[in-house]
């Protein structure tokens, strides 16, 4: 999914869409289905917008279509988490075993016709991106395992 995908779901999936969520950022309704509207070229959202836009709707996909598209990956925090336990572990090495498999049953859909083309190559893309996450949250579960000081 694209910034601008991302924007425009963030607004319609809310409760109550634009005639809600509008006047919680300080605009009509209308305005924002503007800067929301993929096929609109004069009005966008603002960077400031975008990140009032994903502190009260609590959606980051704006936030995972930036760091996607950057080739990075948005892992959203463990605050407040307890240490993880056994379970807790497998549970996460589960969802990454899931994650791989989801990422070489794309790769291998789409080698089919044995070509690649760029919507393929976004979806692997998109997939591998979700795999990525899931070994980075396994990694930071294990992390609050360490005992003692590190050397």
């Amino acid at each position: 999914m694209n910034i601008v995908d991302a924007a425009y779901a963030t607004v319609h999936d809310y409760p109550g869409g634009s005639e809600t969520l509008a006047p919680r950022l300080g605009m009509s309704a209308a305005v924002l289905r503007n800067k929301v509207n993929p096929n609109n070229t004069t009005h966008h959202l603002s960077l400031a917008e975008a990140q009032r836009l994903v502190g009260l709707t609590g959606d980051k996909r704006i936030l995972h279509a930036l760091a996607l598209d950057a080739g990075d990956v948005l892992v959203e925090g463990c605050a407040g988490e307890a240490a993880a336990s056994d379970m807790a572990i497998l549970e996460c090495m589960a969802l990454v075993f899931s994650g791989t498999g989801n990422l070489a049953k794309t790769i291998h859909e789409a080698f089919a016709n044995g070509a690649l083309s760029a919507d393929e190559f976004d979806r692997i893309k998109a997939v591998a991106y979700v795999a990525r996450r899931k070994i980075i949250r396994l990694m930071g579960r294990l992390e609050t395992m360490v005992e003692g000081p590190r050397v």
